[in-house]
């Protein structure tokens, strides 16, 4: 039961624990970096002006690429064992 807190999301995103530890660290530390800058751009309004918006722009189309990536790999392979 425990095993499967840690699995089953993962594997709904076709990525194994590891993968997916990964990937959301990697996703985490641009959002705290993004979060950092705008809290510097608040104190000095000159700097990093489009970094927050463009950080957040970008990880939202690599999220609904890998979503989209992962629902299409369902599919198909529903549809095999609905050939099969």
């Amino acid at each position: 039961m425990l095993k499967r807190l840690f699995i089953d999301h993962p594997a709904s995103v076709d990525e194994t624990y590891v993968e997916h530890l990964g990937q959301a660290s990697g996703f985490g530390g641009r959002l705290i970096a993004a979060g950092f800058a705008c809290v510097l751009h608040g104190l000095f309004p000159f700097l990093f002006k489009h970094t927050g918006s463009e950080t957040v722009r970008a990880l939202n189309v690599e999220l609904s690429h890998r979503r989209r990536m992962a629902r299409g790999d369902a599919r198909e392979a529903e549809a095999a064992k609905l050939a099969a």
